[in-house]
């Protein structure tokens, strides 16, 4: 593969413009403004749940968008050019990408937290780096994963997703034996699933408004699945574990998940809270919390954890392949955020090609 430059030359990149406004324009093509920077050419960028937040509401708690602004942070794609001290990446490699960029010097890189990094940018987040919704992007080194031949655009794009579900898997901290219920099976909820399959020899209970998605989690192994729009899942999963169950995650963002946990729950669980809510607040039943000595577990993107989730992927130890359920081209991109803002035609995850 012969050596590009795009200095000078323009891209094709996909902006919000507005509340529920999608355009496509013409921007300058980025440049490696540091040494250790790669320029990538995107290959599949995946529709996140955040990325529809910015859509419908222009914000996520105090990030607000301010327009025109691109985002898009889960996506696979192609080094075509590299800066003098990019290490041992080269034009033509294919990675998956952490969309999160670290000073690697505060107290939190230090510890050993990048994922809390007091000066960090993510891709795709209001004030801090546009997004990868773009024929290219320029990004350190230190964020590109290379990924093996056998390893698909698709695969590489969900790495950045199931790297977070792998987070929370750990974060969950238990073990063979564990009754663990999964309250809302997107993304992020299949990602973990498949997650704790792979972790312990668990019972998993899975639950979620759309038949499609609760069908994709029987294909990933659900033991049990049931559908809140139709029956209340407390009694329910009670019925099949009334004394309780040990942990419970929450990928729906929503109150009336987060209180079905607490209520799931035995004594001394821990409800661990991976979906983000499109308010500001939320609250807790603080009289069962305190009378079940719950623990709660907030977990913020992902721990160092995108090298394990390309082994996993490509191993096949997890499948997710069922996930991806729809694509698109760029310039499909509003279509693709109304389909996914919607939870339209059996929607799990959409794919934006732009190569």
């Amino acid at each position: 593969m012969r050596m590009y430059s795009f200095r000078d030359l323009v891209m094709k990149a996909a902006f919000l413009t507005g509340i529920g406004q999608v355009e496509i324009r013409e921007v300058p093509a980025p440049q490696l403004d540091r040494p250790d920077a790669v320029l990538l050419r995107v290959d599949v960028v995946g529709v996140c749940g955040s990325d529809m937040h910015y859509y419908r509401t222009g914000r996520i708690g105090d990030q607000v968008v301010r327009f025109p602004w691109r985002v898009g942070h889960e996506f696979a794609a192609t080094v075509i050019e590299v800066g003098p001290e990019a290490g041992e990446l080269n034009p033509g490699t294919r990675v998956a990408v952490d969309p999160l960029i670290t000073c690697g010097q505060c107290d939190q890189c230090q510890a050993h937290r990048p994922h809390t990094c007091r000066r960090q940018k993510f891709m795709g987040c209001p004030g801090q780096m546009e997004g990868c919704l773009a024929e290219l992007v320029a990004i350190p080194a230190a964020c590109c994963y290379p990924i093996p031949d056998s390893m698909t655009c698709e695969q590489a794009a969900l790495i950045e997703p199931f790297s977070i579900s792998l987070h929370a898997q750990r974060l969950a901290a238990q073990g063979d034996g564990t009754r663990i219920a999964i309250l809302g099976a997107g993304p992020m909820g299949l990602g973990v699933l498949g997650a704790v399959r792979a972790a312990w020899r668990c019972t998993t209970y899975v639950t979620d408004l759309l038949d499609e998605r609760l069908g994709v989690a029987r294909q990933l192994g659900a033991d049990w699945t049931g559908n809140a729009a139709r029956q209340d899942m407390v009694p329910a999963i009670a019925q099949c574990e009334p004394a309780g169950l040990d942990c419970v995650v929450e990928c729906a963002g929503q109150q009336e998940t987060l209180d079905q946990g607490v209520e799931l729950l035995a004594p001394g669980g821990v409800l661990v809270i991976v979906g983000i809510p499109e308010t500001g607040r939320i609250s807790f039943d603080m009289d069962a919390i305190r009378r079940k000595e719950l623990r709660i577990q907030n977990v913020r993107r992902q721990n160092n954890c995108v090298a394990q989730a390309i082994e996993m992927l490509a191993g096949g130890k997890v499948n997710l392949d069922p996930l991806v359920t729809h694509h698109f081209s760029m310039d499909q991109t509003k279509e693709a955020f109304d389909l996914v803002s919607d939870y339209r035609d059996g929607v799990v995850k959409a794919m934006i090609h732009l190569k």
